[in-house]
């Protein structure tokens, strides 16, 4: 057997390939999702009475289905309309992400929408970050976000993160894509502040979301179950391209929260 045939070779992109099953992220024996509408499954509908709903069902989610393909038991912390300042502040605690018995092994962390692209929260700058103490990181999204991590870290400090970045969307304001364009740049500098930390970068390797993309995968404003079915194949790929292509990183992934994992 060629061991290459497994770990894949230099030219092997993230996503050159949508793989069956869990691949290498059935390692994570939990996973935990922090996101926005988008990581809660939500559908956005017309009503009867005219106006716009938006409907949470996580079963849908791409984190729920992340956990059928994988087998991993997944834990999904999200809601629509959340912001890094709300979750760190409020949300978390709320839903005891931040408990020692929901500390998991992996985090994907999907949020940004709502503070940038929609204008709900003040940018910051790296300055925000207190590497030493999170409660004094300053309530911007920069400083809200790097928080998250931090915290987590408190609970399962080995624990792997990966950061969504936003993907490659059309049909944007001028104004949203610039915001877009920072917060991108905004999560690969996360992952180079943060150890065990890494990008997920749907920008870049995955599909352009334009008019044929939405007809096809989202419901009005939000996606639609074969959407997020696509997503969850999608980040369950890269992470799987991820581990595969540093092998190392992850050979203690089975004694975290022990002694043995130093």
């Amino acid at each position: 057997m060629d061991i290459k045939s497994f770990l894949g070779n230099e030219t092997e992109k993230p996503l050159d390939r949508l793989i069956e099953g869990g691949g290498a992220v059935s390692v994570f024996p939990t996973i935990a999702v922090i996101g926005d509408s988008l990581s809660s499954g939500e559908f956005e509908v017309m009503g009867n009475d005219g106006n716009r709903h938006y409907l949470d069902y996580y079963e849908y989610s791409w984190g729920a289905q992340i956990g059928r393909i994988t087998g991993t038991r997944v834990k999904i912390f999200a809601r629509g309309g959340m912001t890094a300042k709300e979750f760190i502040e409020e949300f978390g605690n709320k839903v005891a992400a931040f408990k020692a018995e929901n500390a998991a092994n992996a985090y994907i962390i999907a949020l940004g929408v709502n503070d940038l692209i929609n204008g709900r929260s003040e940018c910051g700058s790296f300055d925000d970050i207190c590497m030493d103490d999170y409660t004094k990181n300053r309530h911007t999204f920069i400083g809200s976000y790097a928080a998250i991590i931090q915290r987590m870290k408190t609970i399962q400090p080995d624990a792997k993160f990966f950061l969504v970045n936003f993907p490659n969307m059309t049909g944007r304001t001028e104004e949203k894509a610039k915001s877009a364009q920072i917060g991108n740049d905004i999560f690969n500098k996360m992952c180079e502040l943060f150890d065990n930390t890494y990008l997920i970068n749907l920008y870049e390797y995955g599909p352009r979301y334009d008019e044929e993309f939405r007809e096809k995968f989202f419901l009005n404003g939000h996606m639609n179950p074969l959407g997020y079915l696509l997503t969850a194949r999608m980040i369950v790929s890269y992470i799987d391209y991820i581990i595969r292509r540093n092998p190392t990183d992850f050979t203690k992934v089975g004694l975290m929260g022990s002694d043995y994992c130093e």
